[in-house]
C-alpha cells in the first residue's frame, strides 16, 4: 500500500506545486490522477520516487518511509517503482535493446553499469519485454527511428526490465493520438490486471479516466480536489476540477 500524507512541494521560484495532499492506494489499483497542466501531477509522481524532493510530509509504501530513505535504500525502493515518461527519455541514436537494458541499471554494481555489462539472464529479460509489447523484431534498431507509440512501448519495456511492483505512468500518452493512446493504455492494463502491478498514471481525457482507472484522484493548483470511483465524476465535478469553461472532449 501507498500512502501519502500532507504532501507538499515549494520549488526555489517560489511556485508552490503540492499543497497539503493525503490519499492512498491499494495494491493492485490502477490510480489515475487528473488536472489541468500546472496542477502538480507530475511532480506529485516524482516526488512518489524522490526524483524531486518533496517540502514536507511523508510518503509510505509497503511499510517503508520513502520521505526518509537515503541512498541504498532509494535505490532500493526505486528497482521496484518502474516510471514511464511523456516524452518517453530514450537515448535516441541507441538501439532498443540498449535503452531497455538501462532499465536494469538499479541491479547492476556501479564499474559494470558504467561499461553497460549485462548479464544473460538480462539480455533474456529484453526480448521477453520487448514480445510483451510487440516489438521483439525492433530490438536492433535504432530508437530515433521509430513511431511515438513504438517509443513508448519500449520504454514500457525499459520499466519492465526492473520487474516493478508500482508503475508511475506520467501524461504517458499525451504526446501520441488517440488509437495510439489506447493500444498504450491497455498494455498498462494488462500488467495492471495480468501482473498484478499497481498503477498511479495521470492523464487528460476524462473516457480514458473511465476506460481504464479503477480509483482516481484530481488535483487542482496543487490541491486535492477529488478522491473517488471514475464514475463519480459527474458534470459538476468536472467544472471543478477543471474550470467553469471547460468542455469534455471525447477520445475515440
Amino acid at each position: 500500500m501507498l500512502k501519502i500524507e500532507n504532501l507538499s512541494k515549494t520549488y526555489p521560484n517560489g511556485t508552490q506545486a503540492l499543497n497539503g495532499v493525503s490519499f492512498e492506494v491499494q495494491e493492485g489499483e490502477f490510480l489515475a490522477v487528473i488536472g489541468l497542466s500546472g496542477s502538480g501531477k507530475s511532480t506529485l509522481l516524482r516526488c512518489i520516487n524522490r526524483l524531486v524532493e518533496p517540502t514536507s510530509g511523508r510518503i509510505t509504501w509497503n511499510g517503508v518511509d520513502v520521505t526518509a530513505a537515503t541512498g541504498k535504500e532509494i535505490r532500493n525502493i526505486r528497482r521496484q517503482i518502474g516510471m514511464i515518461f511523456q516524452q518517453f527519455n530514450l537515448v535516441k541514436r541507441s538501439t532498443v535493446k540498449t535503452n531497455v537494458l538501462t532499465g536494469r541499471l538499479g541491479y547492476v554494481s556501479t564499474f559494470p553499469s558504467l561499461f553497460q555489462v549485462f548479464s544473460k539472464s538480462d539480455h533474456e529479460k529484453v526480448m521477453k519485454n520487448l514480445e510483451m509489447v510487440g516489438l521483439a523484431e525492433k530490438i536492433d534498431v535504432r530508437a530515433d527511428s521509430l513511431s511515438g507509440g513504438q517509443q513508448q512501448r519500449v520504454g514500457i519495456a525499459r520499466a519492465l526490465m526492473q520487474e516493478p511492483k508500482l508503475i508511475l505512468a506520467d501524461e504517458p500518452v499525451a504526446s501520441l493520438d488517440p488509437v495510439l493512446a489506447h493500444s498504450i493504455l491497455k498494455y498498462l492494463e494488462k500488467l495492471n490486471k495480468e501482473y498484478g502491478m499497481t498503477v498511479i498514471c495521470s492523464l487528460h481525457f476524462l473516457d480514458l479516466v473511465h476506460r481504464y482507472a479503477t480509483r482516481a484522484i484530481a488535483l487542482k493548483d496543487g490541491y486535492l480536489v477529488f478522491e473517488g470511483l471514475p464514475k463519480e465524476i459527474d458534470d459538476v465535478q468536472f467544472k471543478q476540477i477543471y474550470g467553469k469553461e471547460a468542455e469534455r472532449i471525447e477520445v475515440i
